[in-house]
């Protein structure tokens, strides 16, 4: 007999698989927070080369709020096809000729460079993104799909991994440990000092999604797994909208990192309180086995009149 048919047998859709379906729904509200993720944390704003040219004068991130600054930029950043300063070249020497709309340029004053000095980055729609901690632009910014792509790959070792081993030590041990190391890694990748470190964690963090994801319909009837698969598919899609809204309120990516990865220390610590009552409930009843054994010679009556859920 397999467990399907076993499930039928016992009453089939009850109220302990509603309560595991309705529960298995918050932690993939997030879910789809960390497979989107780097979508905001990510997320390139506009830059150019840092510009020093001028003794005692710098522009700051908010070079655009400043004429000077302005003016500055024209003579030190080439400018694009879309008119727009390039992203990755700068003047070797100021083109102070620029400012002049009418003056005309020789080709061999307009040497140019790759930025030397590291870029200024608008900050006003994201404060902070991985992109501005270690400057994935230009030459680097090809390790942001990397890091993407090493996330995906957590996710597919994960489910090699924890698909074998959930058979082996059971779906509620494997899931409560997804939930764990889903919180510490999510956690660790906000406090990251490199990007290799940075990935590393994203790669855990994939494993642990896949764990959590392959646990969630394994309670259910086989007729009722589409409806229970539809229900975990809407509550994926309302987690994007969660993140959207989080990012909206939190444009700096180690909090946002931060904010996306706790929740799973609420599910974990629930679900070891839900493991110490089982074990509790399992000690105290054979415990009460054992003294009526003792006390009157056999256990079988009071055993079965025994209340396994208080």
């Amino acid at each position: 007999m397999t467990f399907a048919e076993l499930l039928e047998q016992v009453g089939s859709m009850g109220r302990f698989q509603i309560i595991h379906v309705t529960l298995l729904v918050l932690p993939i509200l997030l879910m789809a927070s960390h497979n989107i993720l780097q979508n905001f944390t990510a997320a390139t704003p506009g830059h150019h080369c840092h510009i020093a040219i001028v003794a005692n004068y710098t522009c700051d991130d908010n070079f655009t709020d400043v004429l000077y600054c302005q003016e500055l930029l024209r003579i030190s950043i080439p400018v694009d096809g879309n008119q727009q300063p390039e992203k990755c070249l700068r003047f070797i020497s100021a083109q102070w000729q620029l400012l002049d709309p009418n003056a005309t340029t020789n080709g061999t004053e307009m040497d140019m460079e790759p930025c030397m000095d590291g870029w200024i980055y608008d900050k006003t729609v994201f404060t902070s993104t991985i992109i501005t901690e270690w400057d994935l632009v230009c030459g680097s910014r090809t390790l942001k799909q990397m890091a993407q792509s090493i996330y995906m790959a957590g996710v597919l070792v994960g489910a090699i991994v924890f698909g074998s081993l959930s058979d082996k030590f059971g779906r509620k041990s494997l899931l409560i440990w997804s939930c764990l190391q889903m919180a510490i890694t999510g956690s660790c990748a906000a406090y990251s000092s490199n990007f290799t470190m940075y990935c590393v964690f994203r790669f855990l963090t994939g494993m642990a999604l896949s764990g959590i994801n392959l646990n969630s319909v394994e309670w259910t009837p086989t007729k009722l797994r589409a409806a229970v698969g539809m229900v975990t598919g809407y509550s994926y899609s309302i987690g994007q909208f969660i993140l959207a809204g989080l990012a909206y309120v939190i444009p700096d990516w180690r909090w946002l990192q931060l904010a996306v990865s706790v929740p799973y220390f609420i599910f974990f610590f629930y679900g070891c309180m839900a493991v110490l009552r089982y074990l509790s409930v399992c000690i105290l009843s054979s415990l009460v086995l054992y003294l009526d054994c003792q006390l009157f010679g056999t256990g079988t009556v009071s055993f079965l009149a025994y209340d396994w859920g208080s």
